[in-house]
């Protein structure tokens, strides 16, 4: 009975086998592998085979700041394109509303407010290319400068413009100049001024429209 005992014991203080491989991994020495005489054969192997890795990560590491270089070159490339392109389009827009502006104030200025035909100008240049109807855009050409004018009626008296220009008929605007040539424009009615301005959003479309830089 004690021999069981003892035998038992002695099982149970033997320890694992994976705590064996564990302590064998531990003192294992850590150059085990390293090829101590260079005369071997396998010293050679092993030498080739380390000089072929420090090759390839010096491939590697020249190849990555290459394409490295290149993106980085690629993207400054697109940003001065984008710049440029940005500023082209600006340059081009401020010239064609100085320039429609210049028109416009050769045609009504002796009759419509300087800032008044200024407004109308930039308004129409901003919204030409816009998805709106003739009459949209004729109406919010000339909102900013006539407030008190409700939207539905400035469309009904936008009408006739804008069936000039759906039709390709040139609509005379220099009647409605003329009737009110040689007055004041603070005696003007608040029908008179909104004719007038819309004559005015009338001729800025219309040369917009005639012009190659906003085709």
């Amino acid at each position: 009975m004690a021999n069981k005992i003892n035998g038992s014991n002695a099982f149970h203080s033997m320890p694992p086998q994976v705590d064996l491989e564990l302590l064998e991994a531990l003192l294992e020495p850590e150059d085990a592998t390293y090829p101590w005489n260079p005369a071997d054969e396998e010293s050679e192997n092993y030498f080739a085979q380390l000089e072929q890795q420090f090759q390839l990560e010096d491939l590697l590491d020249e190849e990555l700041t290459t394409r490295s270089q290149n993106f980085y070159n690629r993207l400054d490339t697109l940003w001065s394109n984008n710049f440029n392109s940005k500023s082209y389009k600006y340059n081009t827009k401020s010239s064609l509303v100085a320039n429609l502006q210049k028109n416009l104030q050769a045609g009504f200025a002796a009759t419509v407010p300087q800032d008044w035909i200024t407004v109308i100008a930039q308004k129409a240049a901003e919204i030409f290319n816009s998805g709106q109807s003739m009459g949209e855009k004729l109406v919010e050409c000339v909102e900013s400068v006539l407030p008190s004018w409700e939207t539905d009626d400035l469309l009904v008296m936008a009408r006739p413009f804008a069936y000039a220009m759906r039709s390709g008929e040139q609509q005379n605007v220099n009647s409605v100049v003329e009737n009110v040539k040689n007055r004041e424009w603070t005696n003007l009615s608040e029908v008179e001024k909104a004719k007038v301005s819309l004559a005015v959003a009338y001729q800025a479309l219309n040369q917009l429209n005639k012009s190659p830089d906003e085709a």
